[in-house]
């Protein structure tokens, strides 16, 4: 027998694993609903091999680029889309999002609290950001959630006025400590803006939780989402991109601020990418449920430890983030450490908490990963604050992230 079955951690998660038979019945239905309709919207836009070439300059009459975006279009059912290697982040596609949108005088309310570290930057919630939001002239209102991790109607009606062009949702728990809001709790929340006033736009950051439910964000009533290529709907493929879907209006704002005003979304070369974004989207529902599966054994393993998770057993999943509250930065740091061990790329490789651009706090930060920085794949990351929780996700196969919390709990308890 190899060394794996020899651990003595191997039976313990077996053991785990009987517990999620249910789970994982549920997760192959979820897929199988997800890939039929990736592959219909391929279909419906008559994808052919000829479509992957990709032109040189300008990228005029990109018909690989331009299927692209018909096919997200199709999938999050919405008028438009811009899907381009050009945005660098999921951070970079939400501030391209918002910038978009809002001008001088105009007014932003997260109803879901504070955003990611990263995105507080690039509104100015915190520091003074060149070409942040707040420095354009935004106004940035918060509204807090409540006791359960909940969005609250009331606090986010207190702060809607006549300025208020923007109401925006972050679906993934980012580094707070809270579940990740569901597409029909992100319903609610749009019903309720809209019966207050119509006219405000629904923005929804999707990062992390593309292809975790049935509907998306845009099938709930959100005017404009965005996400990364190198998160869900790459499927550990796409080497780089950034995806926003909504109204036909918007997304010509957003087209114009990437490239030029009277430019938009006819240029913009695809870089020789449109095989690996499209092969990506269509690997995509099942390496998301393959990412699931894993994120549901590394919560029933570290549950039946004694450890406390987010979300907890028996709380419904929107993202493909598992959380893991150690409470102590040293066993945080092995965490991280086991992990990167654990991986097939870099696993010799020693994660160390840095000054990552964008986070007020210091980041470690464990990807043992074929794209580099993508969290499709097998990654950890935390931010070294109290309680000193690890932020768990991705793996390209159920297989690779079971082998990898044997191996990290080796590491942790030899």
């Amino acid at each position: 027998m190899i060394e794996l079955f020899n651990s003595k951690h191997y039976k313990l998660v077996l053991d785990a694993e009987k517990e999620l038979v249910g789970d994982f019945n549920n997760l192959d239905e979820l897929a199988l609903i997800n890939q039929y309709k990736v592959i219909k919207s391929m279909q419906a836009e008559y994808l052919s091999s000829t479509d992957f070439f990709s032109p040189t300059g300008y990228g005029y009459g990109d018909i690989g680029r331009e299927k692209v975006e018909a096919i997200y279009r199709n999938i999050f059912h919405t008028e438009d889309a811009l899907v381009r290697p050009s945005i660098a982040s999921g951070t970079h596609a939400i501030y391209l999002s918002l910038k978009s949108i809002l001008n001088y005088g105009d007014e932003l309310i997260f109803a879901s609290d504070l955003p990611y570290d990263t995105m507080q930057k690039a509104t100015g919630i915190i520091g003074n950001e060149v070409g942040s939001l707040k420095e354009r002239g935004v106004d940035i209102k918060i509204a807090p959630l409540d006791d359960k991790g909940k969005m609250q109607k009331d606090e986010i009606k207190k702060l809607i006025s006549n300025k208020t062009k923007v109401v925006a949702i972050q679906r993934s728990t980012g580094y707070s400590l809270r579940n990740a809001f569901t597409t029909e709790e992100i319903e609610d929340i749009i019903k309720y803006v809209k019966s207050i006033d119509s006219n405000i736009i629904i923005f929804v950051d999707n990062c992390y939780g593309e292809f975790t439910s049935k509907r998306e964000p845009s099938d709930a009533g959100a005017d404009i989402v965005a996400g990364s290529l190198i998160k869900n709907p790459g499927g550990g493929i796409a080497i780089s991109g950034g995806y926003i879907v909504g109204r036909k209006d918007l997304i010509e704002k957003c087209a114009n601020e990437l490239t030029a005003p009277g430019i938009g979304k006819e240029v913009g070369l695809s870089f020789n990418t449109t095989r690996l974004t499209l092969q990506g989207l269509f690997l995509a529902p099942h390496i998301v449920k393959e990412a699931l599966k894993g994120a549901y054994l590394m919560q029933r393993v570290f549950s039946n430890l004694g450890f406390d998770t987010i979300p907890k057993i028996g709380d419904k999943r929107s993202d493909i983030v598992q959380t893991i509250i150690f409470k102590d930065p040293e066993l945080l740091k092995k965490y991280a450490i086991a992990i990167q061990e654990a991986g097939a790329v870099d696993s010799k490789a020693i994660p160390t908490a840095w000054d990552m651009p964008g986070y007020e706090d210091q980041v470690i930060m464990a990807s043992p990963s074929f794209i580099d920085g993508s969290s499709i794949e097998l990654s950890a990351d935390a931010p070294m604050r109290e309680p000193y929780a690890a932020y768990f996700q991705g793996g390209l196969t159920y297989e690779q992230i079971k082998i990898a919390i044997i191996e990290v709990l080796d590491k942790l308890y030899p």
